[in-house]
C-alpha cells in the first residue's frame, strides 16, 4: 500500500478497528478515512454505496460488527445475525463495483465447530456443529468469509479474511453484561477489591480454555497481511497458546490485587470447551504474536483504571 492511499477503517470506534487505524497511522499512512455510526449507518444499503461512491478507497479494513458475549448472543440472535450480514453484504459489495483494490474481512475464532480438533486449522471449518451460545454470530461470519471467497472466484476481486482467537486491550467493553470474559472478570474482580467483597463468581466451571490475542498484535497482523497475504483461504490469527478460565482468573486477581476466594457458578455455561487457533500458516507468512498475556492484561487494567469513571455513566 501506498502511504498516501485512500484506506477506509470500518469500525474505527470499536476495539479492532481503532487498533488498525493507529497501527496505520504510526506505520505512515496518512489519508485514513473513517464513518461513525451516526454519520454512515453500513447497514443501510443506499448509504454504503453513496458512501463509497463519494469516496473509492483503495483499501478497506472491515472491522464493524455487532459483537458480544454469551449472555449478548444468547439474548439478541436475531440482531447479531441480521446486523452482521448486512453490514458485510453492503461492505463488500460496495468495495467491489467502487473499484476497491483490496478489502480485508475480520472474523472470529467461533466460526468453527463446537467440538473441532485442537488445534483448529483453517480446514476444520464447516466440519461439525456450531457452539449454541453464539451460532447467530458464527453463521455471519461464515457467511462473510464465503462472500470473500466468491467475489474473489466470480469478480476476481482481492478480499481476504482474517480470523482471529479472542481479543483483548486497551479500548475493550467492559459493560457488567455484554463484555467478553476477560474485560468482564477484570471490572468484576476491580469492583469486588473496591467494595471488600468476600468472593468473585465466575460463570462456569473454569475449565473451558481459550486463548487471547492482545488487540494490538491484530492490528500488527492486519496490516501486515493486507500487504502480503492474498490467498482465497482465510487465516487463523492468534499466538498458538492458550489458558484455562481459572487460570486466567486468577492471573487478572493477582494483577488486580484482588484477596477474596475464586468461586465457579456451575449452573451456568461453559460454552465450547477449547478454543485454540493452529497459527502455523500464520507463521508460514512471516508474522508471530509478541505481546505476552500476563503484559497485555496490565496494559488492559491500567486503562480501566484511567477510564473507569466513563463506565458508570
Amino acid at each position: 500500500m501506498n502511504k498516501t492511499e485512500k484506506i477506509y477503517v470500518a469500525g474505527h470506534r470499536g476495539l479492532v478497528g481503532g487498533a488498525i487505524y493507529h497501527r496505520l497511522q504510526e506505520a505512515g499512512f496518512t489519508n485514513i478515512i473513517t464513518r461513525t455510526s451516526a454519520e454512515l449507518d453500513l447497514t443501510n444499503q443506499a448509504m454504503v454505496n453513496e458512501f463509497f461512491e463519494q469516496e473509492r478507497p483503495g483499501y478497506v479494513f472491515l472491522a464493524a460488527a455487532k459483537v458480544g458475549g454469551i449472555h449478548a448472543n444468547n439474548t439478541y440472535p436475531a440482531d447479531f445475525i441480521r446486523d452482521n450480514l448486512q453490514i458485510q453484504n453492503n461492505v463488500i459489495d460496495a468495495a467491489y463495483r467502487k473499484g476497491c483494490k483490496k478489502l480485508l474481512f475480520l472474523g472470529s475464532s467461533c466460526i468453527y465447530p463446537k467440538f473441532a480438533p485442537q488445534p483448529m486449522k483453517e480446514e476444520h471449518l464447516l466440519t461439525g456443529s456450531l457452539e449454541p451460545t453464539n451460532e447467530w454470530y458464527a453463521i455471519a461470519k461464515i457467511a462473510g468469509i464465503k462472500m470473500c471467497q466468491a467475489y474473489r472466484r466470480q469478480y476476481g476481486f482481492d478480499a481476504i479474511s482474517l480470523m482471529p482467537t479472542n481479543l483483548y486491550g486497551p479500548g475493550d467493553n467492559f459493560h457488567p453484561e455484554n463484555s467478553h470474559v476477560l474485560p468482564a472478570l477484570i471490572r468484576r474482580f476491580h469492583e469486588a477489591k473496591a467494595e471488600g467483597l468476600p468472593d468473585v463468581t465466575v460463570w462456569g466451571t473454569g475449565t473451558p480454555r481459550r486463548e487471547f490475542l492482545h488487540v494490538s498484535d491484530l492490528a500488527d497482523a492486519s496490516v501486515f497481511l493486507m500487504e502480503n497475504y492474498e490467498e482465497e483461504e482465510f487465516i487463523n490469527v492468534g499466538v498458538g497458546e492458550d489458558v484455562s478460565i481459572k487460570e486466567l482468573a486468577e492471573i487478572v486477581s493477582d494483577i488486580v490485587g484482588y484477596q477474596g476466594e475464586l468461586k465457579f457458578d456451575t449452573s451456568k455455561p461453559d460454552g465450547t470447551p477449547r478454543k485454540l487457533l493452529d497459527v502455523s500458516k500464520l507463521e508460514r507468512v512471516g508474522w508471530k504474536a509478541k505481546i505476552p498475556l500476563r503484559t497485555g492484561i496490565e496494559q488492559t487494567y491500567q486503562w480501566f483504571l484511567e477510564h473507569q469513571d466513563d463506565f458508570r455513566r
